[in-house]
C-alpha cells in the first residue's frame, strides 16, 4: 500500500485542505455528522466502512478540529458520539457544491431521483452551495435539509455540536 505524502507544511491552501479532506470517507463521514448522524454504528452502517478504517478517520477528524466527541442519550443510556464543530460546519458550501456538481455531471443510477438542497427559511431549492440562489441569503447547516427521493423524505442537517437523538433521526 502506498504511503499518502504529507501535504501540510506547504504554502499553499489548496495542499493543506487536501491533506486534511484529500480522503474520501473524510467528506462521507462529514456529511452524516453534519445530518446529525454522529454515532459510530449509524457511520459504519450508512457508509459501509470497515470499523478500523473508520475508527482511524474519525479519529483524524478529531485531530484535525473537524469532529468533536459529544455525549448523546440513547433512551436511560449516555453515549459518546460525533459533531461537527465550526471549522467542520464551515464545510458545509464544499459538501454541497459537491452535491450539486455530482447532480449535473454525473449520471444518476437506476432508481434515483433528484436531489433538492432546501434553504429552510425560504423554503426553495438553492443551487448554489454558500448563498442561497433564491433569497441570497447565506446558508448554514441549521437551516438547510436535502431532499432525498431515493430514501423518501427530507433530511434537516444540524449545526456544530448536535447528535440527533437516534430515535428520531
Amino acid at each position: 500500500m502506498a504511503v499518502r505524502s504529507d501535504l501540510s507544511e506547504r504554502l499553499c491552501p489548496v495542499s493543506r485542505a487536501v491533506d486534511v479532506l484529500g480522503d474520501p470517507w473524510v467528506l462521507l463521514i462529514l456529511r452524516d455528522v453534519l445530518h446529525g448522524n454522529g454515532r459510530f454504528d449509524h457511520l459504519r452502517d450508512s457508509l459501509g466502512v470497515s470499523e478500523a478504517v473508520l475508527s482511524r478517520r474519525l479519529h483524524s477528524l478529531v485531530e484535525a478540529g473537524l469532529l468533536e466527541r459529544v455525549d448523546y442519550h440513547d433512551g436511560a443510556r449516555s453515549r459518546r458520539g460525533y459533531a461537527a464543530t465550526e471549522a467542520g460546519a464551515d464545510l458545509l458550501p464544499i459538501l454541497q457544491q459537491l452535491a450539486i456538481w455530482g447532480e449535473k455531471h454525473t449520471a444518476l443510477p437506476a432508481g434515483g431521483g433528484h436531489m433538492a438542497l432546501i434553504h429552510e427559511s425560504c423554503g426553495e431549492e438553492t443551487v448554489r452551495g454558500e448563498v442561497c440562489s433564491a433569497c441570497g441569503q447565506p446558508l448554514a447547516a441549521s437551516d438547510m435539509s436535502w431532499s432525498k427521493p431515493w430514501f423518501g423524505r427530507i433530511d434537516r442537517l444540524v449545526g456544530p455540536g448536535i447528535v440527533r437523538d437516534p430515535r428520531t433521526a
